[in-house]
Formats: C-alpha cells, structure tokens, sequence
C-alpha cells in the first residue's frame, strides 16, 4: 500500500471521527444546557464529586430529574408557615449562646419543613436532598452545610467540630433554602400577622432574604 494511499485513509478516518464527535455533542447538547441551567451550583458540584466525568455528572442528575421532577409539592398553611417562622426565629437567637445547638435545629427544621411540603421524609435525608437539588438547586448547599457541621459534630469525626464562623456561614447560608420552602406559592398570597404592638414586628414576607446577622442579640423576628 502506497505511501498516498495510507494518508488519505488516516485523513478519511480523522475526519469521520470528527463527524461524529460533532454529533454526539449536538445530540447531548440540550441536556447539557438544560441540566446546568437547572442546577446550576450543583452542576458544578456534581462534576467536582465525578472528578470532572461530566456524562458521570449528568447521568446522575438526570436520575435526580426522573425521580423528582414531577414531585407534587405541598402548600403550607398560615398557621404552619408561622410556627414554622417562629421556630427559626428561635433557633437563630439561640445561635449567639449555642452556635452547635442552633445549627442542629436548623438541620432538623429544614428537613421537617421539606418533608410536610411534601419532599422525601427527613429520615432519608440523602433523597431528600436530592428531590430538594431538582427543585431548589440554587439554596439547596445551605442545608448541606448545617447538616455536615450537626453530624460531624455528633459523630465526632474530628475534635472540635466547624468553629463559630464556620456554623454562623452554614446557617446564613441555609435560611435562603428555609425562605424558598416557607414562603407562600405562586397561586397563595402572604397573609401578614398584624403587628404585635409590644415588640413592633413586621411580617415575615417583608424581609429581604440574606439580610440576618448572627453578630449580636436582635430583637425577636417572625
């Protein structure tokens, strides 16, 4: 076989496996794009936890999408959504003398709250968080964060456990998800608490989201 001959079939042969490369990418293209807009964070996390295997990634949370995708979510009742408010107002006072003991609340808070709203019980806390991924991918790591630092803690995986700032983040980090869960539907309106007059709080709906400090004593929030 001549010397022109063996280069124009290495020639044809690179250019068919371009062809179809072009292919396969324009095949998985749109699941591409849909999963990472969808997930966005967590995308990028799922690529990290495959060691940059991104078909690895998106298998996974394709799975992710099948299982709960059409999860029939639960509205809250008023009279829920404000016991619910309530207990996260206490917990985060609690922050300022038991930083371990608020972040534990928070964990088992958002794991009930996730659960009447109708996502997999907190018992199953690795489903549930997947179900919460498909739903709530961009505040979902905020109950990751104060689950790790409750169970490293209680498991003593290491001396000490998260430090202060370290639990303060987790929780900041994890109201976003407990505002998602506990604020009214699209088709529900907020009904406001009328104000208590001996301590000036305002309803819940008017806060903005990320605003909490956990810096000093503040008067008590719903």
């Amino acid at each position: 076989m001549s010397t022109g001959v063996i280069i124009a079939l290495i020639v044809i042969v690179a250019a068919v496996l371009v062809v179809a490369a072009v292919f396969a990418q324009r095949a998985r293209g749109p699941q591409h794009g849909s999963l990472k807009r969808r997930f966005g964070p967590e995308y990028d996390r799922a690529v990290a936890r495959h060691d940059g295997d991104t078909r690895a990634a998106e298998r996974e949370l394709g799975e992710r999408v099948q299982r709960h995708g059409s999860l029939q979510i639960r509205s809250l009742e008023t009279a829920e959504r404000e016991r619910f408010e309530a207990r996260w107002t206490a917990a985060q006072e609690r922050f300022v003398d038991s930083p371990s003991e608020a972040v534990g609340e928070a964990d088992r808070l958002l794991a009930e709250l996730a659960g009447v709203r109708g996502f997999p019980g907190g018992d199953q806390y690795e489903e549930q968080f997947a179900a919460l991924s498909v739903h709530h991918a961009h505040h979902v790591d905020g109950y990751r964060r104060v689950h790790r630092a409750t169970h490293t803690r209680a498991d003593g995986a290491h001396e000490g456990g998260a430090n202060t700032e370290e639990l303060r983040e987790s929780m900041v980090a994890a109201r976003a998800l407990f505002e998602e869960l506990v604020r009214p539907g699209r088709h529900e309106s907020a009904h406001p608490r009328t104000p208590a007059t001996h301590t000036g709080e305002t309803a819940p709906a008017a806060r903005a989201p990320h605003t909490w400090s956990l810096g000093k004593r503040r008067p008590k929030e719903s």
